[in-house]
């Protein structure tokens, strides 16, 4: 796992970027996983400006998306399938019908699942999976307490969780759904690189545990320190908690450039 510490969500959005720009010019059709949530948007905002001045496509890429809502009306401006649109896909030059999200609208959840996972497999699996991380340590929608080799499946929101979302649905906690979609996080640990973003210090109880903490269920960010190739961009406030953090500081400005991210 790489810790890499910067100043702001600007420096997060290039670095972030240059990971996905590099892939992209390795293998054009490379399949991504996208995240919704604030903090990926710093990349997204990044790659939308390089697609526009012709420094990266995504022509012949494809997406995967983490999660959805169980039962939002496919038309709601919170289903995380327009969510992603909004802030990314119809920003770049995805062809149409190349990004795809769980169904969670479907008369068949554990149906839809399995169909979701045999998709990904499909394609080739997933070459870089962008995600963000709870103020609980979720990752995906796996809460706290979720089986570390679970698959796409249906989850039940914590409350916490349904709080710190409800700024997206005016405020209304009732008016957050309880259940969701998401990938599960053996289906994320088997993306071949995963790119986890986190800004700001209500994030840095669950950074320190994810990076620092031992492997556990009750912070299942934790299973990404069984992962082969992890990177987690920070801000000074989210690495605020981190016991190492000069030493992740140092081993960064040290890195042999031929590696990159």
């Amino acid at each position: 796992m790489e810790i890499v510490i910067l100043d702001d969500a600007r420096d997060i959005g290039r670095l972030g970027a240059d990971a996905v720009g590099a892939l992209l010019r390795r293998r054009p059709d490379a399949v991504l996983g996208l995240a919704t949530g604030s903090s990926p948007l710093a990349v997204y905002d990044e790659l939308a400006a390089r697609c526009a001045a012709g420094e990266v496509s995504f022509a012949r890429a494809r997406g995967f998306t983490l999660d959805e809502y169980v039962g939002l009306a496919a038309d709601h401006p919170e289903s995380y399938r327009n969510v992603i649109d909004t802030a990314f896909v119809s920003r770049v030059d995805f062809a149409p019908g190349t990004v795809q999200g769980p169904d969670g609208l479907a008369a068949d959840i554990p149906a839809a699942c399995a169909a979701y996972e045999a998709d990904i497999a499909a394609a080739g699996g997933i070459d870089l999976q962008i995600l963000g991380i709870g103020t609980d340590g979720h990752i995906g929608f796996n809460e706290p307490g979720s089986s570390l080799a679970s698959r796409t499946r249906i989850k039940t929101l914590t409350r916490q969780t349904r709080l710190d979302n409800a700024r997206f649905f005016d405020g209304d906690l009732d008016a957050v759904p309880t259940h969701c979609l998401t990938q599960g996080l053996g289906t994320i640990m088997s993306a071949r690189h995963a790119v986890l973003i986190a800004t700001g210090a209500g994030k840095a109880e669950a950074v320190h545990q994810m990076v620092e903490g031992p492997v556990s269920a009750m912070w299942p960010g934790t299973v990404l320190q069984h992962h082969p190739h992890v990177t987690v961009l920070l801000d000074r406030a989210a690495a605020g908690r981190l016991q190492l953090a000069e030493y992740y500081r140092e081993t960064y400005r040290s890195k042999p450039r031929w590696q990159g991210l």
